[in-house]
């Protein structure tokens, strides 16, 4: 019997669409005081959201100065609802679940410090949809095995990926309306501009007329 090899191109969609499913920041930035550093995420409705950041210490085997702290907020682009807000920390972490598509924005500053000029390093991951979820605490409250864990992992993904099927469709629909309005919109301007311009041109030919008529030179 010959054994079948998966191809590499369906390997990679395959593993593209899972991806596409979930999403998943994890960097570290330097923080100067009087500055700040927003990070903004694509969200989708219903997505588990979790969120981790601390300051990096720069001082091994010592606690970091207590004055070195920062403040965060997390809130919808062009919303008013905060989702997170901490001031005075060295670490923290959010969580929630996305009320509504679209994009989410964290920020971060120094808050605290004697020194102006310090300039502080942040860790911060932010993971949001089906990896956001901590499965291994899922299986020990649900006392399920591996196998089942596996599979309500592969069930979760396949529903943000239908989810996120559908919010391409809506967007696609959007973007149909708009194009349409907008194509009839400029459909009715290059109407209007030929109708001025016309317009225009038969006032001068009319001026012109009246003008050679009343100086006799026609």
């Amino acid at each position: 019997m010959i054994g079948l090899k998966p191809k590499p191109c369906l390997l990679f969609h395959l593993l593209a669409v899972i991806l596409f499913a979930c999403s998943v920041q994890s960097l570290r930035f330097d923080l100067p005081s009087g500055l700040s550093k927003c990070i903004f995420e694509d969200i989708k409705k219903n997505w588990m959201t979790v969120g981790n950041y601390s300051i990096v210490n720069s001082n091994e085997g010592q606690p970091p100065p207590s004055d070195h702290t920062i403040a965060v907020t997390l809130y919808k682009y062009g919303g008013s609802t905060s989702y997170h807000y901490a001031e005075h920390v060295q670490s923290g972490q959010f969580a929630f679940v996305a009320p509504e598509s679209g994009n989410y924005v964290v920020c971060f500053w120094v808050d605290s410090t004697h020194d102006s000029g310090v300039t502080l390093s942040i860790d911060f991951v932010w993971k949001a949809g089906v990896v956001a979820r901590d499965w291994s605490n899922i299986a020990k409250q649900t006392n399920v095995d591996k196998m089942a864990r596996e599979v309500r992992v592969l069930h979760e993904t396949a529903l943000s990926i239908m989810e996120e099927i559908i919010y391409l469709r809506e967007r696609d629909e959007e973007m149909l309306d708009f194009n349409w309005t907008t194509n009839t919109r400029m459909l009715w301007l290059s109407f209007v501009s030929f109708l001025v311009c016309f317009s225009v041109a038969g006032l001068q030919l009319w001026h012109l007329k009246s003008f050679f008529k009343k100086n006799k030179i026609l």
